[in-house]
């Protein structure tokens, strides 16, 4: 079995959520825009420039996921098995309209504000609890799997969150104050087996990858905050 292998979670490029006539795409049918296409290229080459081999690939299967990682793949120069996971869809019918959920916006606005409530209501009634319960055990069963060293997941903003925080705090808590930019990518470094533990999250945007200057900014002290929050809750003793 591998000692360590790479995940690399990434949120889908830019997309158009209406037609030239106005009128909202179905929400499995959400095409990337030009900016997404060229955000989903940029960090293609920033993955192959860094001679990364990427064993396998995993998108939700929606159009947005599917287009950002052909792209992504393509200009990685990558030829890895390309699967779609429905398991791992974020979007349901009636998305629209949930984008403006005064409850889910309330916990992102700002700077970090700890752990989001599980029964916000999010995605045309479904919960945050719901969707961590539902995604989750796809993570799992992609890290039990020993036939990859470095894959890519191309998923959504919300699925990306809990998955993320889930990484960060070793339980499914979905983390407020998680940036997630359109092509954002969070390069994860976990042991071996089912229960694997982060050695190091990295948020490398693809906004940075088409400026003159890239940046990398390293998202370990969200986990730090985090615990301090819990700390001085009461609901947490001393820690390291």
């Amino acid at each position: 079995m591998m000692e360590r292998r790479r995940l690399l979670l990434m949120r889908h490029g830019a997309v158009d959520y209406f037609d030239p006539h106005g009128r909202p795409y179905p929400p499995d049918d959400v095409p990337l825009t030009p900016a997404g296409v060229e955000q989903a290229q940029a960090m293609g080459k920033a993955i192959g420039a860094a001679s990364v081999r990427i064993d396998r690939a995993v998108t939700s299967g929606l159009l947005r996921t599917r287009q950002t990682a052909q792209h992504v793949l393509a200009a990685a120069g990558a030829t890895p098995p390309f699967e779609h996971w429905p398991e791992l869809q974020e979007i349901r019918p009636g998305h629209l309209p949930s984008i403006s959920d005064a409850d889910l916006r309330e916990a992102f606005i700002g700077a970090f504000e700890g752990p989001v409530p599980r029964e916000t209501r999010f995605l045309h009634g479904e919960t945050i609890g719901a969707l961590l319960d539902r995604t989750l055990p796809a993570l799992q069963q992609l890290l039990a799997a020993e036939d990859w060293d470095t894959s890519l997941m191309v998923l959504h903003g919300g699925v990306n969150r809990g998955l993320l925080s889930w990484f960060l705090t070793g339980q499914p808590v979905f983390l407020g104050g998680l940036a997630q930019d359109t092509g954002c990518l969070n390069i994860i470094d976990v042991g071996p087996g089912p229960s694997s533990s982060v050695v190091r999250v990295v948020n490398f945007c693809a906004l940075d990858t088409l400026q003159t200057t890239t940046r990398l900014s390293t998202m370990e002290h969200l986990l730090e905050k985090y615990l301090k929050l819990r700390q001085q809750r009461g609901d947490l003793g001393e820690f390291a």
